[in-house]
């Protein structure tokens, strides 16, 4: 019977060191026993896993693949040998890599890592702060924190709470400015948004007479990429923002900021969920930092959603 879930592991080692050699000293095998492996690996999937060069390995499509999937499979092994040398019981432990928006994550991720390791000192923690989009299956990323409606049907996803959006400016740019009593009077300020497409171009207010829900285009000379960019320039007192009150509650809080047009908010949600590839039986690491977070997290959201 063939050792796949050895060729699994040897190919896995020899991706991250890109090296055949590397691998083949690691796990004191031959750098042609490693290559060996790895082209029977290729024969029986009858396609190129790796593109070979004297200095360096570079995986090709199908390999980035197979390699997502292998770490996978050799980490639920892993999972599996501990419970049952556990006596049944799964323990969190291993490497676990963890993606959200520099906002959210600033606000809600950092202060509770030395509180989640306390807990689970076993697991080492790789968390990453980027407002760009990751692909959770290619980056090889555990959890990613996502906001707003869900794209990827492939994913399995834990709801942690939610956030309403809120129009907000600091005190000094209103008092030179004055303060917006309409949505109409947005034309006479400096709005703030956003430099990707949106679902909704503008910014929606609801009448408060009728209900009816309507956007508005809103212009300024500031673009930026996320929701932490313009909370900045909105404390600096360079113009009016729009953003999910999970960025600016604290700021809201202490006077630092002023909700504006509140007689006017739409009410819309923004749903903030942790997205992962896994199924029913998912690595003990990962839903322990999944039942972490949302035992912390989806208290601490209902007053940014209030």
């Amino acid at each position: 019977m063939d050792n796949r879930a050895g060729e699994m592991e040897v190919f896995a080692l020899a991706a991250e060191l890109k090296s055949f050699s590397a691998a083949g000293r690691k796990l004191k095998l031959s750098p042609s026993a490693v290559s060996k492996l790895v082209t029977r690996l290729e024969d029986r999937l009858g396609t190129r896993l790796v593109v070979r060069s004297t200095r360096t390995l570079q995986l090709t499509p199908e390999g980035e693949t197979y390699l997502a999937r292998a770490s996978r499979i050799l980490a639920e092994i892993a999972d599996m040998e501990e419970v049952v040398a556990g006596g049944g019981r799964m323990l969190p432990r291993g490497p676990l890599s963890v993606n959200a928006s520099v906002g959210f994550g600033e606000r809600y991720i950092l202060p509770l890592v030395g509180e989640f390791l306390e807990t689970f000192p076993d697991v080492q923690l790789d968390v990453t702060l980027t407002d760009d989009m990751v692909d959770v299956i290619r980056d090889r990323v555990d959890i990613a924190i996502r906001h707003g409606p869900l794209r990827d049907s492939s994913l399995m996803a834990r709801r942690l709470g939610q956030s309403r959006q809120a129009v907000i400016a600091s005190p000094a740019y209103l008092a030179r400015h004055g303060m917006p009593r309409t949505p109409a009077d947005l034309d006479g300020h400096n709005c703030i948004n956003f430099n990707f497409r949106r679902s909704i171009e503008g910014w929606p207010f609801r009448d408060p007479k009728t209900g009816m829900v309507e956007a508005r285009p809103i212009s300024g000379n500031l673009k930026g990429s996320s929701g932490s960019i313009i909370r900045q320039w909105c404390l600096d007192g360079l113009g009016i923002g729009r953003v999910g009150r999970f960025h600016v509650e604290p700021d809201i809080e202490a006077g630092n900021l002023l909700a504006v047009l509140e007689d006017y908010n739409p009410e819309d949600i923004e749903e903030i969920h942790a997205v992962y590839a896994g199924h029913e039986h998912l690595a003990a690491r990962i839903r322990a930092f999944i039942d972490f977070l949302g035992a912390r997290i989806s208290p601490a959201t209902r007053r940014a959603a209030g």
